[in-house]
């Protein structure tokens, strides 16, 4: 695999230049000399550095097939590190003139991706703050409505719910004749949608969501974070995924998405549309301090955060620049080779009478457990954490995965003779967001079919 140090160099450098040149426009700073220190003490601290980073696990390689991990693309980085040495902060166009422009651009890119038009929206410091902000919003037009969402929903919704004071609600999205008795009962002010859960990746139904929230007058969140760039890969005339879901974005009232994801960005950047602008006005606020450089809506009067990174606005507009949000270009191939890669390692497990796929993948995540002969809840739970930790701690052929946790009884209803002799079952998981993972899979599946031999 090519080192993208080799890549990464020439773009630092000009990073450094455009620093330089930036400052030259003004008449010299002598540094304080509280400030300076030597060269050798600096050094010495970041040799350290180095030193504890090394206890990271492989992030950027194919081996690393565990968490929602991957380093952010050069020129984001590059991008980054322009912008960040001089630090602008995109509160308010005072701290942020040039990074609040690039913030408005890029938002707007990621709007028309979903098929807004009109919108309101800026970037965040994590998908978390994002979908506490459209549950904020949810709960000013909704103040004794409850929140429901599946229990595959990323747990946060619950935490926030408890932080706004919002009663939460769990249903089955999948279960229309539930849902609509749900909501017939005028108890649910916002619906959550899940588009790319974060344990097995699945795309929750939305398409046959939004013609019931709409009957009944309920708002609709889609929670995007991690697979709401696959979007992409529902357009045009062969699509790489079920198109229904993502096309229905568009009648979303709020869509949260991570760059920092999908979106090859450095953590963290997160964001928040909202399909009407109008509920802007919830975010009226004054302060004696800031926006008085322009007339303009400053974001911060548009955000629940204060400070923010004009340097994230900064990475992702020029990411963006580079690598268009389009199917056939930019983004979309790179979507789909981890596509491609989580379907050929799905058939490798269908293949193979010694391995069961958990389920098919919607996107990118695969789930997958060995089979042995004594098909149990505990003996699948051994193996799982066996290889779990084998292949991790494996000195010639290292490979990193993560652990799933499931209800056994939702693998007995689709694998006839399997025992439940526990309530959870431990299985294995994989996220293949790296675009070489493409050509990793026969690898990775060699591997892991070896290990196995080893832990029975």
């Amino acid at each position: 695999m090519n080192d993208q140090s080799n890549d990464l160099a020439p773009l630092l450098d000009a990073a450094l230049r455009a620093q330089r040149q930036f400052r030259s426009r003004w008449d010299a700073v002598t540094p304080n000399p509280s400030m300076v220190l030597p060269e050798g003490t600096m050094r010495t601290v970041l040799d350290e550095l180095a030193e504890r980073l090394k206890e990271n696990y492989p992030f950027f390689h194919p081996r690393y097939a565990g968490q929602m991990l991957k380093p952010p693309h050069p020129i984001a980085v590059a991008a980054y590190l322009t912008a960040m040495q001089i630090n602008p902060n995109n509160h308010a166009l005072d701290g942020g003139p040039a990074t609040a422009k690039m913030e408005l651009e890029a938002v707007r890119a990621i709007a028309a991706m979903f098929g807004y038009t009109d919108h309101l929206g800026h970037l965040t410091s994590s998908g978390t703050i994002a979908n506490l902000e459209a549950l904020w919003v949810a709960r000013c037009i909704h103040p004794d409505r409850a929140v429901a969402f599946s229990r595959n929903a990323h747990y946060t919704h619950r935490r926030m719910c408890d932080l706004l004071q919002l009663r939460s609600v769990e249903t089955d999205l999948t279960d229309p004749e539930a849902l609509e008795q749900l909501l017939r009962q005028g108890t649910v002010g916002t619906l959550v949608v899940t588009i790319g859960t974060t344990g097995t990746g699945s795309v929750e139904p939305l398409h046959r969501i939004v013609p019931l929230a709409r009957k009944y007058g309920v708002r609709l969140h889609a929670d995007c974070a991690y697979g709401g760039f696959f979007t992409l890969l529902a357009q045009g005339p062969s699509p790489a995924v079920a198109p229904e879901p993502f096309l229905a974005l568009r009648e979303c009232d709020s869509i949260v998405i991570d760059p920092h994801k999908h979106g090859l960005q450095p953590y963290g950047c997160g964001c928040v549309l909202f399909r009407d602008p109008a509920v802007g006005a919830y975010y009226k606020h004054d302060s004696p301090y800031t926006y008085f450089t322009s007339a303009e809506l400053h974001l911060g009067e548009i955000s629940l955060e204060c400070s923010r990174a004009g340097a994230s606005a900064a990475a992702l507009w020029a990411t963006l620049r580079a690598l268009p949000l389009l199917p056939d270009e930019g983004f979309g191939p790179i979507l789909r080779r981890c596509r491609e890669a989580a379907l050929a390692l799905h058939d490798e497990f269908v293949r193979s009478p010694r391995w069961e796929p958990f389920i098919e993948p919607d996107l990118d995540i695969v789930t997958y457990f060995p089979r042995p002969s004594e098909f149990t809840a505990s003996r699948v739970s051994q193996l799982s954490e066996r290889l779990f930790a084998g292949t991790m701690n494996s000195p010639d052929e290292p490979l990193y995965l993560a652990l799933f946790s499931v209800d056994s009884a939702a693998i007995a209803a689709r694998f006839p003779g399997f025992v439940q002799d526990q309530p959870v079952t431990r299985i294995l998981r994989s996220v293949l967001m790296k675009p070489e993972h493409h050509s990793f899979v026969p690898q990775l599946f060699a591997i892991l079919d070896k290990s196995l031999d080893s832990v029975q």
